[in-house]
């Protein structure tokens, strides 16, 4: 810039020769030149514009040409917003200081949004102010991102807790419609599930009385003014469009004139063949639709295609579990249903083997004996299996109700356990029933408890084939706990996840001596009536 304001004919300007400037100017120009900050000179009544290598950035597609023109010339996009100021420096002699300033420039052919933070700081002469001096910062880019993550940030908030695809959509438009300056106004068309029609189910500064696009749309068949909408849809990518409503009292957003362009972004969920939704936007009349531009509204076109994605596995999930809670339901209908019908055929077959029983030995050989109580002691068992898949139901229904009495749970549990004695040391284990002396009798389920004891030995017993088990009841603070420890094959470690899945068993297991105990249960019996279980 040196250069050019060496070599620039000074005698057409009411500056004249450079040879004639004063110091003043001079000196100014000298520092101006140095600095690495955007700073421009305006000298004279007419303010004649000098500038240096940094504010060439300002000024944009004027330069070289601005170089010796009055500010009212090169400015005259926004001489009504700073001339007041610029009077106060050259009529008063003050200087004057804003902070991102907006100002609609026309920089490179065409106005433009822009941010700026400037001083104006008058230059002394020998009759008053011979000039100014201004030192600029350009915080366009600051401000314009800013903003845009904003509407990013307010997006993520506001999708996050929302339940179904429409509210993820309205919910969109609302945060949207904060931002006018991006988006002056924006509609959201939904695409049917045959991928045919779509139709407006969110707005954002315009209401449904629009007349821009139509409410509903036949995806097949587009006419001029659905054409960028159909292109998005049928090209799944971001397409730009005309406004060829302009003039027609369209919504201006935040600005004083009606956007030039729209845009058209559809809105993609994974799996799907077509775009879910189409959002249409009008764009900011003051800034081209560069890179940054359509990197902001990609990732506002993700940041919903996320939440819908988030909603719809959603919605697929409690589907998912309203049919497995369905089939659950039936299983245990079906349960209860069928024990009930075992229970009364079983019940005519006891009563009459009981008779034949309990007739003594009239009647009846040793032979015949012998299998009627066969029949009986099975019949029995049967019914046992049978009222254990009617309390299985019962459970599985919420129906099952504890039935807690005072029990001497010491020799109540010694007794279960004893139950395995005879079976655990004649397949040459040991068997250690440890069972310390409690004085407070403990409530618990009696039946309850039962099953827990006897089918933990005999799982126990199941699985070990060398060493022993040992059975531990013990008093501890407030609660009593069970303790059954075995020497046998184990459960491999990254089964322990699945402990508690019904009918859930480990495969390949081998039912031969390992170090790894099979299963250490604790189980804690508190006196105020509540009970734990730990495995480990």
């Amino acid at each position: 810039m040196g250069e050019l304001i060496r070599g620039f004919n000074w005698e057409k300007t009411s500056l004249g020769s450079p040879e004639n400037w004063p110091q003043s100017l001079k000196t100014c120009v000298r520092i101006m030149l140095t600095s690495r900050q955007p700073i421009w000179i305006g000298w004279g009544k007419d303010l004649i514009k000098l500038y240096n290598d940094p504010y060439k950035a300002i000024v944009g597609g004027k330069h070289p040409w601005a170089l010796g023109q009055p500010a009212s010339v090169v400015w005259k996009d926004i001489w009504e917003d700073i001339e007041p100021m610029l009077k106060t420096v050259m009529e008063k002699d003050e200087g004057t200081y804003v902070e991102s300033q907006l100002l609609i420039m026309d920089r490179n052919g065409y106005l433009e949004e822009t941010y700026y933070t400037f001083s104006y700081t008058p230059i002394p002469g020998d009759k008053g102010t011979a000039g100014m001096i201004c030192a600029n910062t350009d915080d366009t880019s600051r401000i314009v991102g800013e903003r845009q993550l904003r509407t990013l940030k307010d997006l993520g908030k506001s999708l996050a807790k929302m339940q179904t695809v429409i509210e993820v959509y309205q919910n969109a438009l609302r945060v949207l419609e904060n931002n006018q300056k991006d988006f002056p106004f924006a509609f959201l068309h939904k695409i049917d599930n045959e991928g045919r029609y779509a139709d407006i189910i969110a707005y954002a500064g315009v209401n449904h009385d629009q007349t821009i696009l139509p409410s509903h749309i036949d995806l097949l068949n587009s006419i001029e003014e659905t054409a960028g909408l159909c292109n998005a849809f049928n090209k799944k990518e971001i397409v730009v469009s005309v406004n060829k409503a302009r003039g027609k009292n369209l919504p201006r957003g935040a600005w004083e004139i009606e956007a030039s362009h729209f845009v058209h972004i559809p809105i993609i969920t994974s799996g799907s063949a077509y775009p879910n939704a189409i959002l249409t936007a009008a764009l900011n009349p003051y800034r081209i639709y560069d890179d940054t531009y359509r990197q902001f509204t990609t990732l506002v076109a993700d940041q919903i295609a996320l939440e819908v994605n988030n909603v719809m596995a959603y919605e697929a999930e409690r589907k998912r579990a309203e049919a497995l809670a369905e089939i659950d339901k039936a299983k245990t209908v079906f349960f209860s249903n069928i024990s009930h019908e075992f229970r009364t055929p079983l019940t005519l077959m006891l009563g009459p083997l009981e008779d034949l029983l309990n007739r003594g030995q009239s009647g009846l050989t040793d032979e015949e004996r012998d299998k009627i109580e066969t029949t009986h002691r099975n019949s029995m068992r049967l019914l046992r299996l049978v009222n254990n898949l009617l309390d299985f139901s019962r459970i599985e229904a919420g129906k099952s109700d504890a039935q807690f009495q005072l029990t001497d749970i010491s020799t109540f549990t010694s007794d279960l356990a004893g139950s395995f004695r005879s079976a655990i040391e004649n397949a040459g284990l040991y068997f250690n029933v440890n069972c310390e002396h409690i004085v407070q009798p403990i409530y618990v389920d009696r039946s309850m408890w039962e099953k827990i004891v006897l089918n933990l030995l005999s799982n126990a017993f199941k699985y070990t084939l060398s060493g022993g088990i040992t059975v531990s009841l013990s008093l501890k603070n407030d609660n009593v706990e069970l303790s059954i420890c075995d020497t046998g094959v184990g459960i491999p470690r990254d089964e322990l996840p699945n402990l508690f899945q019904r009918f859930h068993r480990v495969q390949n297991v081998r039912a031969e001596p390992m170090r790894v105990p099979a299963l250490d249960c604790l189980l804690s019996v508190n006196l105020r009536r509540s009970i734990v279980a730990i495995f480990q």
